[in-house]
């Protein structure tokens, strides 16, 4: 038994998912003091954001969840919050509901496209864009956006040329599901349901503290501040830092969760999350991380910020035992499920 999609792949043009729109600038000395806008400009650089901003004027606000594609290197960035632009930057509007993951796999897809529009003139690209085609999974006469979300979830435990050596570390030839795993697919409408704070799941809250780029020494440890690029992960550092073990979660100030199987430091923009006897299995995490940025989503930016203090009496639905206690093997199987579904349905790419 596996999660079944159904999917089948079909063309579609951008023009049927996507509007393309020129975008009212202007430079940056129009720029406030704050933090609520970004101001996005052709380059590349820092996805193409040049700083942030306060409220400038209404009628130059670009929608969230939308894509800046900067007409300079042709760059699709999505922007998850609303933005400002300066000159020479387009607005890619889409057609569809987008969800964070739902994003990644666009941007992923759009970026394949770069190298068409670099070949054209400046005021042919709005057309060439238009016309070009992608291919996306279906089911039935619908875009499955359910196997594009499981598929980022996928691909966020490592780069696709690794998946490989996860499946022999962990001797996943074998993809058939358990007796273990086929129950928690079959009873995950009956399972019972309990809240539990964040301070009964861990034993440690600990927010991280700041260290300036220019202070950063080139090292070894995986250095994570808030956003969602490389999971967060901006560089790898040699400074005498706390460092925070594997088997832990990592929250930012946006609210972004992110599993973390290894040690690392971390900013004062972002806190870590996990439990002294290491109790909780690697899958049980990945679940809790997942159930918490649901709870999460959509309540925290620049101008409400998360701090860990906060979290500790925050709380989220988890599936409980009959001692009323979090039901971690449960939660183990159904990720372990999940998991080997989607390594089937990728075993085309793999061979």
């Amino acid at each position: 038994m596996e999660v079944s999609y159904g999917i089948e792949w079909r063309e579609y043009s951008v023009s049927d998912l996507f509007e393309i729109k020129s975008t009212l600038s202007f430079n940056k000395d129009s720029l406030t003091n704050g933090h609520d806008y970004d101001y996005v400009t052709r380059t590349s650089q820092n996805q193409g954001v040049l700083q942030t901003t306060g409220f400038v004027n209404e009628e130059n606000i670009n929608s969230a969840k939308t894509w800046s594609l900067g007409l300079l290197q042709m760059d699709f960035f999505y922007r998850s919050k609303p933005w400002y632009a300066g000159q020479f930057v387009r607005k890619i509007i889409p057609k569809f509901e987008v969800s964070e993951k739902v994003a990644l796999y666009f941007t992923v897809l759009l970026n394949k496209k770069k190298a068409s529009l670099l070949s054209v003139l400046v005021r042919d690209v709005d057309s060439t864009f238009l016309n070009m085609k992608l291919t996306l999974p279906v089911n039935g006469s619908d875009i499955c956006f359910e196997y594009i979300i499981d598929f980022i979830d996928f691909i966020k435990l490592g780069p696709i040329e690794k998946v490989k050596s996860y499946i022999t570390e962990n001797n996943l030839y074998n993809l058939s599901l358990t007796i273990d795993e086929e129950n928690a697919i079959k009873n995950f409408n009956n399972i019972q349901w309990k809240e539990y704070s964040f301070n009964k799941l861990f034993d440690n809250i600990i927010q991280g503290r700041g260290l300036k780029k220019d202070d950063q020494i080139p090292g070894e440890l995986p250095f994570v501040m808030s956003g969602t690029t490389n999971t967060g992960v901006v560089d790898y550092i040699g400074n005498d830092i706390r460092v925070f073990p594997k088997n832990s979660l990592t929250i930012d100030i946006f609210g972004n969760v992110f599993y973390r199987n290894y040690s690392y430091g971390q900013g004062d923009d972002t806190g870590a999350y996990w439990n002294d006897n290491n109790s909780i299995s690697q899958k049980a995490m990945l679940y809790i991380s997942t159930v918490i940025q649901k709870s999460l989503e959509g309540k925290f930016d620049y101008g409400n910020k998360l701090r860990s203090s906060q979290t500790a009496n925050f709380k989220v639905k988890l599936p409980t035992t009959t001692q009323n206690e979090p039901d971690y093997a449960y939660m183990e199987h159904l990720i372990s499920a999940v998991q080997k579904s989607i390594l089937r349905r990728l075993s085309n790419y793999l061979d």
